[in-house]
C-alpha cells in the first residue's frame, strides 16, 4: 500500500479533489464460510493524506493485517478528474460522476452472455461503447486475481521489475534481445537473466514480476525506469504474473495481441523532489539557468564552425550552421517552403509563442499565426498542407492541442511538437519535433518550462534561418546572447529579497495591471496568468499601444501597475508610457536594465525600479519574467495559499468541454 500512496502523492499536483485505492485482500463474506480474495474499495475526498488515515481505519475494521505478505496481489491507485461519456440511451446515472457508468456497462454487458468471455474481450466490447478520452482501470470479483487497464486520448505507461521472491527489493530487468515487449513472466524462458555474485546465472523461476500502471513517469520513476508508453485503444491484461497487451482498431473489428516497445525512462528521482526549496515552484524557478543550459545542450556550438574541418577553405567560417536540431533535420526543407507557420497552443504555452513570434517572423521572413487550441477548434479555421502547424505543450498530452493536431492532420498539414515529456501523446504523434529538455515540473504554474519553450522555438528560428546570409550575423548575435543566457538569469535570481519586499507592499491589493510592448506583451500576458493562478489576485496583461482605447480608465494613486521598459525597439515608446501614466499620478512598478540612464533621469527615486541584466531584444522576456515570477511566489505565500496547488487548477488539462 505503501507503493500506492507514494504513487498518489506523486501525481496529486496535478490537482484531483479525490483519490482512493482497490485492493485485492482476503475477505469472508456473511453468507460463505472461507475467506477469499476480493477487490476491497477505499475511497476519499481531498488529500492523499486523508486517504491515507481512511484506509488505516478501514484496514482495522476488516481485522485485515497491513504487513502480511500475498505471492499475487493487484492494486490499483485512482484518482477521478472530469471526463465526459456518452452512453447508449436508457443508462443513467445514481451519482454526479461521469465514470459510474462503465463498471454499469460491465455488468449490462457481462449479464447479457449466454457464456463467460475472457476479461478483456468484456472490457473491449465495453470501452468500443464509450466516447471521448479515459485512461481505466478494471477489476471485478467475477475475474478475481485479474486487472485490465485500457486508454484512450489520456496518458497511461505500464513499468515493469523483476525481484526475488521473498528476497531483496524487485529492480528493472536488463533487456531481451529484442526492443519490443516479450511475455514477461518470473518463470518463462524469455524472462530476462540476472547473474549471481560468483558470475553464473540464478535460476528465473526464483524471480517475480512486478507491473505499474500510472498516468506518468513520476509515479513509477522511484520503483523502475523500464516502461511501456501504451497507445490509444491498447488493453493492457495482467494475470497470473504475466501480462498481454491487445489493440483495437474499430468498434466492428476484434481486438488482436500487439508488442510494444519497452522504453527507458530519462528521469531521475532527484527532478521530482524539492532538493531543498520549500515549494516545486520555488525550486523550479531558482533552477532556470540549469534548465535553459539543458534545452541547449549538444544543440548550439559556441563559436562558429571552421570550414577548414569540412575541407573549404577561403570560405566564411559565420556560413557554417551553428544551430542543430536533431528532431527537425529531415523537415527544415519542407518547412521552409510552407505557406505560413501556425503557433498552437493554450496558457503558458501559446504566451511562449506569442513571445517567440517576432523572432521567428524577423529570422524566417514568413508569415507566423498564434491561435489557441480551443478557439481553432471552436471556429474551424483553415488550415492547407502546405501549412506547418507547430503545437506547443509542457506535457504534450494537453487534450485541446491534441484535438487541434488531429484536426491539423487531417487537413495534411506538417505537424511540429515542442513538449517537455518524452513518449507524450504529442511526440509520438507530431511528424517531428523539439524536446524542451526542462526536467519534471511539479508546480502547476509552469515556469521553467515557459522559458525553455521560448529557447526551444528561437533556436527553431534559427535553423529556419541558416539559408540566408543576409540573417547570418543576426543568427550569430542571438546565439551568442543565448549562451550567456543562463549567467543573465543567475544575475537576476539574486533580485529574490527586493520581489519579497516589493510582494509585502502589494499583499492586500485586489488588482495588479502589467503593462508590455513588443515582445513584452507576452511578458505582461504571462506575469499576469502567474499572478492569478496562483495568488488569487486579479491581474491583466495589456498591450502598452492599447492603453489610449480603454484601460487608462482603470488608472489612478491606488491601482498597482507594472511597466516593462527593457532596451529592445519599443524602448522610446514605452518611455511615453510612463510619462503619461506619471501625469496621472499612476502608482508605478517598472522594470528596466541595469544599465539604464533615460527612464532613471525621469522617474528618480520616485517609483521602485526592477533592474535586470540586458541581453539581446529576442531573449529579453526571458530575463524579464524570472522576478515576476518570484513576485507571484512572494505574493501567493504572502496571502496564504498553496503555491504549488492552486485551487480549481490542475497541471495537465487533459478533459475538454464537448
Amino acid at each position: 500500500m505503501d507503493t500506492l500512496f507514494e504513487g498518489l502523492r506523486r501525481l496529486e499536483y496535478r490537482g484531483y479533489d479525490s483519490a482512493g485505492i482497490s485492493l485485492d485482500l482476503p475477505v469472508q463474506s456473511p453468507d460463505e464460510s472461507n475467506e477469499v480474495n476480493k477487490p476491497v474499495v477505499i475511497k476519499a475526498k481531498g488529500k492523499v493524506a486523508d486517504l491515507v488515515a481512511l484506509v488505516s481505519e478501514e484496514m482495522d475494521s476488516l481485522q485485515i493485517d497491513q504487513d502480511a505478505c500475498v505471492t499475487t496481489h493487484a492494486g490499483i491507485a485512482h484518482t477521478r478528474a472530469l471526463k465526459e461519456f456518452l452512453v447508449k440511451e436508457g443508462e443513467e446515472f445514481s451519482t454526479e460522476t461521469d465514470t459510474e457508468v462503465i463498471p454499469k456497462l460491465c455488468n449490462f454487458l457481462y449479464g447479457k452472455l449466454p457464456e463467460p468471455i475472457p476479461f478483456p474481450q468484456l472490457v473491449c466490447e465495453v470501452v468500443k461503447q464509450l466516447e471521448g478520452a479515459y485512461a481505466l482501470l478494471i477489476k471485478s470479483s467475477v475475474y478475481p486475481g485479474e486487472l485490465v487497464a485500457c486508454r484512450r486520448g489520456s496518458p497511461l505507461i505500464l513499468g515493469m521489475k523483476y525481484g526475488i521472491q521473498g528476497g531483496p527489493a524487485p529492480k528493472s530487468p536488463v533487456s531481451p534481445n529484442t526492443p519490443l515487449t516479450p511475455k514477461l513472466t518470473g518463470s518463462t524462458a524469455s524472462a530476462p537473466h540476472f547473474p549471481d555474485q560468483s558470475g553464473g546465472t540464478l535460476d528465473n523461476s526464483s524471480y517475480g514480476l512486478e507491473l505499474f500502471l500510472a498516468s506518468e513517469a513520476s509515479a513509477v520513476v522511484e520503483h523502475t525506469k523500464q516502461v511501456i508508453y501504451l497507445e490509444d485503444n491498447d488493453i493492457v491484461h495482467m494475470r497470473k504474473g504475466e501480462y498481454t497487451v491487445y489493440n483495437w482498431n474499430d468498434v466492428d473489428s476484434a481486438s488482436v495481441e500487439v508488442r510494444r516497445t519497452i522504453q527507458t525512462l530519462t528521469m531521475e528521482v532527484g527532478q521530482i523532489m524539492k532538493g531543498g526549496y520549500d515549494h516545486y515552484m520555488q525550486k523550479e524557478i531558482f533552477e532556470q539557468a540549469e534548465t535553459i543550459a539543458q534545452t541547449m545542450q549538444g544543440r548550439i556550438k559556441a563559436t562558429p564552425l571552421s570550414p577548414i574541418k569540412f575541407g573549404v577553405p577561403n570560405v566564411d567560417r559565420l556560413l557554417y550552421p551553428r544551430v542543430r536540431l536533431g528532431g527537425l533535420v529531415d523537415f527544415v526543407s519542407t518547412i521552409r517552403r510552407s505557406r505560413r507557420i501556425i503557433f498552437i497552443g493554450c496558457g503558458t504555452s501559446y504566451h511562449a509563442a506569442l513571445c517567440s513570434r517576432q523572432t521567428m517572423e524577423e529570422l524566417t521572413q514568413m508569415p507566423v499565426v498564434l491561435e489557441l487550441a480551443g478557439d481553432i477548434l471552436d471556429r474551424r479555421c483553415p488550415i492547407f498542407r502546405d501549412d506547418t502547424c507547430v503545437f506547443v505543450s509542457q506535457s504534450g498530452e494537453t487534450a485541446d492541442t491534441m484535438r487541434a493536431m488531429e484536426y491539423a492532420k487531417e487537413s495534411g498539414a506538417l505537424c511540429v511538437g515542442i513538449t517537455n515529456t518524452v513518449g507524450s501523446a504529442i511526440a509520438r504523434s507530431s511528424h517531428c519535433g523539439i524536446h524542451i529538455n526542462a526536467g519534471a515540473e511539479i508546480g502547476v504554474a509552469s515556469t521553467k518550462a515557459y522559458t525553455s519553450q521560448i529557447v526551444a522555438i528561437t533556436m527553431m528560428a534559427i535553423v529556419l534561418a541558416d539559408d540566408q546570409i543576409s540573417k547570418r550575423r543576426r543568427i550569430n548575435e542571438i546565439v551568442d546572447s543565448l549562451l550567456e543566457l543562463p549567467d543573465a538569469i543567475k544575475k537576476c535570481l539574486l533580485l529574490n529579497e527586493a520581489i519579497r519586499s516589493l510582494a509585502e507592499s502589494l499583499k492586500t491589493e485586489n488588482s495588479l495591471l502589467m503593462f508590455g510592448r513588443g515582445r513584452n506583451y507576452a511578458t505582461a500576458v504571462e506575469a499576469a496568468l502567474k499572478v492569478k493562478e496562483v495568488s488569487y489576485m486579479h491581474s491583466e496583461g495589456i498591450n502598452a499601444g492599447e492603453m489610449k482605447h480603454g484601460p487608462l480608465a482603470l488608472v489612478d494613486e491606488h491601482m498597482p501597475i507594472i511597466v516593462v521598459a527593457t532596451k529592445d525597439e519599443m524602448h522610446g515608446k514605452m518611455q511615453g508610457v510612463i510619462q503619461q501614466l506619471m501625469a496621472r499620478n499612476a502608482r508605478l512598478i517598472i522594470i528596466c536594465n541595469e544599465d539604464e540612464i533615460d527612464i532613471l533621469d525621469m522617474v528618480g527615486d520616485r517609483y521602485p525600479l526592477i533592474m535586470v541584466p540586458n541581453t539581446d531584444e529576442a531573449l529579453q522576456p526571458v530575463v524579464n519574467i524570472i522576478p515576476l515570477q518570484l513576485l507571484s511566489y512572494h505574493l501567493t505565500l504572502l496571502r496564504g495559499f498553496n503555491v504549488d496547488q492552486p485551487r480549481n487548477l490542475a497541471k495537465s488539462v487533459t478533459v475538454t468541454e464537448e
